[in-house]
């Protein structure tokens, strides 16, 4: 028996299908050993050494791979084919005591999970590549040194709970800097000049002001309403005459099949993904979904990869595809092949392409989620669209004098265009307006309808989406494939960026101290070309032309002397002082002070620890006056009886972080607090257990969960919120899945799932 270990459940299920009785494909989940949670794991004495172990949720895993490691003729290890992969195997060999029984271990590597992809790869094992698992390994520790060495001196210096990286702490300077630009910006005025025109044939089209005296205007060239109107007024009893119109030919070239970049930026752009859930998506079409009639089928190729190719078969399939459903004038007869540009191009040999091209998106409407659908043809449709002809567009200009005592101070310019042929647009199409111009000759005299003069603003530059910080962090070389959507998340997750009404990227104020500090003492730390840098040294152990642990040691070790000198200059008063105020603290008449959070300033008493009176803060430094919702109200109202169970002191309405409950007023010597069923946290749904409690939203530390309200009589619950509706299968409540739209059942022994 040959024992296959893959990194993931739904990896193994599909792999599973490919391989007859004499394989068993097991799952590794994810990493078995990694550094440890509560110390450092790394010792910088002696060589950068870096202290493994197993984590507790893997032992039970490793205990289990080791008894069918023994057993096996082969242990082939088929993790992911980038350097986290690489990784995984190396560390899966020496937890399973295989590292000094090389002959035992195989290591494979795909891009593609199909039949012929697993078959081509058992076919041809090779060693794991210790190049690739030193680079992740300098990555991970370089990340811990930071993480480890760098967070505390914020918790000491700003405020507990901060965290600072080597890659993060970049990006949320991207993010500050980019706000600093818009509170800078000054809109600038400027105006606009339109003719609404009309042929002979009566038919109408606009034309905007392009030259004075024969010299093109920029945008920004009329400046005010006085010139705006000058203008208008010298263009009355104007005759308007076609002086030149020009037409061509353009070719719009179709765009270049997905990386990970592109891919997230698009995803993000057109379906208004973030950047963590395309490659949560990505990931499941790449593990395989089920599909009616097929089983478990991977739809997708490696979904971290910055590689532009894309293999002969695939080239092959979309041409047939193409012939057979478009025609021959839709297909290429020699295929296009891109040269990838990116810098340190390493991850994986192909673009992100469907497995399959035959295998459209409307065959698979039903197999797939909403979400799952929607990237999946987005990523069909960009694949066999790079392989199809260019569209052609007619461009039409045509210029128009304004005359006026035989002069032509004036000069107006009509643009359109018309898609002649439109080639890879039938697939993949974009956001383009047709704009069909009359048919008019040089010389042709025009009637005016309207002179049209607007005011405009200069606005200024949006805030980062998802796709622009990609954008920005690739431009700059900072991070690789694998590391955008983590970064934007963790930024995101610890506080450092919030989402405007337009999800997009917005600073918080801590960012701001953060970062200022980072930039003032730490340079290094968030300079753009050192990141991209040791992006580039890292590219390098990958490649074998440099030896990891001289890389940290060049990082490490002035570094680190900078971070000790930073702990004797910088105090904590310089950089979040408390600001006095005039607020008197409620509770023990103690003035109140302005003091900065995580989460921002804020006001507390002055006489804490005694007092630990706090309260929210308005944009004039005052105390935020509470205001009180008619359902707070109404809870007031019906809980002034209640008393404290410990102490006897009345309880009162208090609003935290996941709303109302009760606390008793003599806080901070009892600190007793109670639970109040407001009433949105029902669902409707009666316990299928006990029959008579009513299933409730929970929250516990580990977020919301649904139980049983008659709880601790009746313990029933679900870790996701029931529909109320039964599975067909079993009988159980069903429960929303993890993905948008998914719908599983409640039982664990079911599979059931929609």
């Amino acid at each position: 028996m040959n024992l296959v270990i893959v990194e993931s459940p739904t990896k193994a299920k599909t792999i599973t299908k490919f391989l007859k009785n004499s394989y068993k494909v097991e799952s590794s989940f994810g990493h078995i050993r990694d550094l440890p949670k509560r110390d450092m794991g790394v010792d910088v004495e002696n060589n950068f050494e870096p202290k493994y172990v197993i984590p507790l949720k893997s032992k039970k895993t490793v205990t289990n791979l080791k008894k069918l490691a023994a057993k096996a003729d082969k242990v082939i290890l088929a993790s992911d084919e980038d350097r986290e992969g690489e990784a995984i195997a190396w560390h899966l060999a020496i937890a399973l005591g295989l590292d000094k029984k090389q002959e035992k271990i195989e290591r494979i590597a795909f891009h593609e999970i199909t039949e012929s992809a697993i078959k081509e790869a058992l076919a041809n094992p090779r060693q794991i590549d210790m190049k690739l698992v030193n680079a992740q390994q300098a990555r991970r520790i370089l990340d811990r040194l930071v993480g480890y060495k760098l967070s505390p001196f914020l918790w000491k210096k700003v405020v507990k709970g901060l965290s600072a990286g080597r890659v993060q702490s970049v990006a949320v300077r991207l993010v500050v800097e980019r706000e600093r630009e818009i509170q800078k910006f000054n809109p600038e005025e400027y105006w606009s000049v339109d003719a609404a025109l009309l042929t002979q044939n009566q038919e109408t089209f606009t034309a905007r002001l392009n030259k004075i005296n024969d010299k093109v205007i920029d945008k920004l060239f009329i400046k005010n309403k006085e010139q705006s109107d000058n203008i208008l007024s010298e263009l009355k009893g104007a005759e308007y005459v076609v002086s030149e119109v020009k037409k061509r030919e353009a070719k719009k070239n179709p765009p270049k099949p997905f990386t990970t970049s592109s891919l997230q930026q698009a995803a993000n752009r057109l379906l208004g993904f973030s950047a963590k859930q395309t490659m949560m998506l990505a990931q499941q079409l790449y593990e395989g979904i089920d599909i009616a009639g097929e089983g478990h089928v991977g739809l997708i190729t490696y979904m971290r990869t910055d590689s532009l190719n894309l293999s002969d078969k695939f080239l092959v399939e979309a041409k047939d595809y193409l012939n057979q459903t478009l025609g021959e004038k839709y297909s290429l007869k020699i295929a296009r092949k891109f040269k990838t540009k990116s810098k340190g191009a390493q991850e994986a040999h192909e673009a992100i392409r469907p497995t399959e091209a035959s295998r459209t998106p409307e065959k698979l409407k039903n197999s797939l989620n909403n979400n799952q659908y929607k990237l999946y043809k987005l990523i069909w449709q960009r694949a066999i669209a790079s392989q199809m002809p260019e569209a052609i567009v007619s461009a039409t200009e045509i210029d128009i004098d304004a005359k006026k005592d035989n002069q032509s101070k004036y000069q107006f310019r009509a643009t359109g265009q018309i898609i002649v042929f439109d080639g890879y647009l039938n697939i993949y199409p974009e956001k383009s307006k047709d704009i069909e111009l009359p048919n008019v000759k040089e010389a042709e005299n025009l009637n005016l309808d309207k002179i049209i003069s607007d005011q405009h603003f200069t606005k200024p530059p949006a805030r980062y989406s998802d796709a622009g910080l990609v954008k920005a962090l690739e431009r700059y070389g900072i991070g690789r494939p694998s590391t955008y959507a983590p970064t934007i998340a963790t930024i995101e997750t610890r506080n450092y960026v919030t989402r405007d009404e337009g999800k997009r990227l917005m600073p918080t104020e801590i960012a701001f101290t953060v970062n200022d500090l980072l930039v003032a003492h730490f340079p290094a730390i968030v300079d753009y070309e050192f990141t991209a840098k040791m992006e580039d040294d890292l590219d390098e152990v990958a490649g074998g032309s440099k030896e990891w642990q001289p890389v940290i040691k060049e990082f490490y070790e002035p570094f680190n002397a900078n971070l000790e000198a930073k702990y004797k200059e910088i105090n904590k008063e310089d950089i979040v002082p408390e600001e006095k105020t005039e607020e008197i603290c409620e509770k023990c008449g103690s003035p109140m002070i302005i003091k900065t959070g995580r989460y921002g300033k804020f006001l507390a008493c002055s006489n804490f620890p005694e007092c630990r009176n706090i309260k929210s803060i308005g944009a004039d430094g005052k105390a935020k006056p509470e205001e009180k919702s008619e359902k707070i109200k109404e809870l007031e109202d019906k809980y002034k009886d209640e008393v404290c169970a410990k102490c006897g002191a009345p309880m009162i309405v208090k609003i935290g972080r996941f709303g109302p409950f009760l606390a008793c007023s003599n806080y901070p010597k009892c600190k007793t607090i109670k639970g109040i069923d407001d009433g949105s946290n029902s669902t409707g749904i009666k316990c299928p257990v006990c029959g008579e409690g009513e299933i409730v939203a929970k929250r516990s530390r580990r977020g919301i969960f649904y139980a049983c309200n008659r709880y601790p009589d009746c313990k029933t619950s679900f870790s996701s919120k029931p529909t109320g509706d039964k599975c067909p299968d079993c009988g159980a409540l069903l429960i929303e899945g993890k993905i948008e739209g998914e719908v599983r059942c409640s039982a664990k022994g079911c599979k059931y799932k929609t």
